[in-house]
């Protein structure tokens, strides 16, 4: 499957395309919430997998429907060298799959589902994790792209 083409603004409001990381394999991450415990833990530990995952070829951005003005603070705040992406209407998470009903403290509810996609040079989706644990999530992640 071909990935679902996107723009959208980083949090320096510098709008951000796929295009730009043609040739390059990608992780995208989807979070419900900046600045929230969950999305801290998970964008804490993209932070401390980075190099690694730099080192073996994948550049890393995380999407969410924050606005860009939050995900500037969340940024400069978890100290996270790669780009948050802004998606309010959230067409992008919708187009990803990543975008729907789901279960949040017992209640049904519509809303970003936690979910990350690998793509290849080539824009495919090579792999995609749906409905994804905050917590473990980037290690399990790794071992399953680097194989360590």
């Amino acid at each position: 499957m071909q990935a679902p083409d996107f723009t959208l603004l980083d949090q320096d409001r510098i709008p951000v395309s796929l295009s730009d990381f043609s040739g390059r394999r990608l992780v995208v991450f989807f979070y419900p919430k900046a600045m929230t415990p969950g999305c801290t833990v998970e964008a804490g530990d993209f932070r401390d997998s980075y190099q690694e995952l730099m080192d073996a070829g994948l550049a890393v951005v995380g999407i969410s429907p924050d606005p860009p003005e939050r995900l500037a603070e969340f940024r400069r705040q978890e100290s996270l060298p790669f780009p948050l992406l802004s998606d309010t209407d959230h067409q992008v998470a919708e187009a990803f799959g990543a975008w729907g009903t789901k279960k949040l403290y017992g209640r049904q509810i519509v809303g970003l589902i936690r979910s990350t996609f690998v793509l290849g040079p080539d824009g495919e989706v090579e792999r995609a994790f749906r409905n994804v644990r905050a917590k473990g999530h980037v290690s399990r992640l790794k071992r399953d792209l680097l194989g360590g």
